[in-house]
């Protein structure tokens, strides 16, 4: 689905690729979360990276995109750098390398101690935001301080959003979605979570002030277009009020 002339959302997938900058654009991975997990004793299969990986793959080949920039949380924990999310940023590193595409990290609040391995692994890593080619990145736990006049849009993570729809049998479902609205008179695109198992935030049936992002404080939430990926789709199912009005 073209959002615009330079923005792709690719078809069922948490990706979106923006074709002046030949990047294609993922938030949320959260690498080593079943590990973590496991030390919790939560005990969860290990797909998450299997499943990235899978995705990304379809992505590479139909978009040929030199660039992958993770925007946000490419690891889970908070507070140190754990030995199953160093493995797992190890191969995820090669997997890009083996598909001769560069990767660019947005710091986000999970990705403590994360610059220790910079210079070892070549990544190329922001603070809480970075423009490239006129695209505003940030994670999203803080507010973007960077709009200028040449801003084309910003993009951020971490709210995982989803909505709730009813299928045709009355049962809810949850749908991973982006969200596409207006800050400032800026284009603005929240994405969901690419991690398997981060189902995400039902952005049409949460109260407002139970959204993670502070931008979420300062914006129309109502007006944002929820697109929804799934059954290898990706679907307008219009604003977020037209959505709340609908379940009730």
């Amino acid at each position: 689905m073209q959002l615009n002339d330079d923005v792709e959302l690719l078809d069922g997938l948490p990706v979106i690729f923006i074709k002046s900058i030949d990047s294609l654009v993922i938030a949320d991975p959260h690498l080593g979360y079943e590990g973590v997990m496991a030390k919790k004793g939560v005990l969860i299969p290990k797909v998450n990276l299997k499943h990235i990986c899978t995705i990304l793959d379809r992505a590479i080949k139909a978009t040929k995109a030199k660039t992958l920039i993770v925007d946000g949380d490419i690891k889970n924990e908070f507070s140190t750098v754990d030995e199953e999310e160093f493995n797992e940023l190890y191969d995820f590193i090669n997997f890009a390398k083996e598909r001769q595409v560069s990767l660019v990290l947005i710091k986000g609040n999970h990705d403590n101690f994360v610059e220790r391995y910079r210079d070892a692994f070549k990544l190329q890593i922001y603070g809480q935001e970075a423009d490239i080619g006129g695209y505003l990145f940030f994670h999203g736990e803080e507010l973007p301080i960077g709009m200028n006049d040449g801003t084309k849009m910003l993009v951020m993570g971490h709210e995982h959003p989803a909505i709730s729809i009813f299928n045709e049998v009355g049962k809810r479902e949850k749908l991973r979605c982006f969200l596409y609205g207006k800050f400032k008179g800026k284009d603005i695109l929240v994405l969901p979570a690419i991690n398997y198992f981060a189902s995400g935030t039902d952005i049409n049936a949460v109260p407002e002030d139970e959204l993670l992002a502070p931008i979420f404080e300062r914006l129309p939430v109502g007006e944002m277009r929820a697109i929804a990926i799934g059954y290898g789709s990706t679907i307008d199912f219009g604003t977020i009020s037209e959505l709340k009005r609908a379940i009730g």
